[in-house]
């Protein structure tokens, strides 16, 4: 027999129902502190990529901080003091739309460049997906600094990135180089070396803002400028230029200039102070 409580007569089926509720209760309490714990460590996460990233941009030459708008001659001379993030820039919406006038052709140097993708200071491109999802690759040239790449780690599906945070990593000759995300958003899918992408994003929010990637003639400008930074890390004092053979820059750079000192061309092109 179940005692009664103020009149009340409890049943087996009556202590059943509670039980069941009460732990029902418990797995949507548990759920709850789990999905707060993994938005506090990914908040976390996310200021902790900002800070090393504002460390790492206040570290860069004077020479790496050209603005956008001087790489594609809409002024004569200026410096970015933004982190690279034209989204929080008051100056950049005034000279978007200025005319340009870089005149300089990647495929000089038998290089790449997609119209249909923003490109990413750290060596990535990105394009967007007719479905909203953004395609994030290597460019040309970072494909020909890394060359073929001894291993390759990246995020699994589901992990939140952050833009100019981790977004992969690469080795080659012992040399470690981080690639910088160049967008914020959830990982959907890894690629890497063997396809011709490395990664597939969910942007976060309704739409992805985009405005801080170089686009038209911006990307010609910095390309011309990466070229230049580029031969000067890898010529040895008083040696003649090789990067380019027959007009075209090689395909496996550290095959073909194996002296160079590869952390320091990595950690200059790749943004890695």
């Amino acid at each position: 027999m179940f005692p009664f409580v103020d009149g009340f007569h409890w049943s087996f089926g009556h202590i059943l129902f509670l039980s069941v509720f009460g732990g029902v209760l418990a797995l949507i309490g548990i759920t709850l502190m789990v999905s707060l714990r993994r938005s506090a460590r990914a908040a976390l996460s996310g200021q902790s990529e900002a800070i090393r990233w504002k460390s790492d941009f206040h570290d860069l030459a004077a020479n790496e901080l050209s603005c956008r708008h001087e790489l594609a001659g809409r002024v004569e001379h200026r410096h970015c003091h933004n982190e690279f993030d034209c989204r929080k820039c008051e100056t950049h919406p005034k000279l978007a739309n200025a005319a340009a006038t870089s005149e300089f052709d990647v495929s000089t140097y038998g290089l790449s460049y997609p119209s249909d993708r923003l490109y990413h200071r750290g060596q990535t491109w990105v394009k967007r997906e007719d479905d909203g999802t953004l395609t994030v690759g290597l460019t040309d040239l970072g494909q020909r600094l890394m060359g073929r790449p001894d291993s390759v780690e990246l995020p699994a599906a589901g992990e939140l990135l952050h833009a100019n945070g981790q977004g992969w990593t690469m080795m080659r000759n012992g040399a470690r180089v981080r690639l910088l995300s160049p967008v914020d958003g959830e990982v959907l899918e890894a690629g890497g070396p063997d396809q011709d992408f490395y990664l597939r994003i969910k942007p976060a929010g309704a739409q992805a803002n985009l405005t801080h990637l170089l686009r038209g003639a911006e990307v010609s400008g910095w390309v011309r400028s990466q070229l230049e930074r580029l031969q000067i890390l890898t010529t040895p004092e008083g040696a003649k230029p090789s990067l380019a053979d027959g007009g075209v820059l090689m395909e496996d750079l550290p095959k073909a200039q194996p002296d160079a000192d590869w952390d320091k061309v990595y950690g200059e092109m790749f943004l890695e102070p």
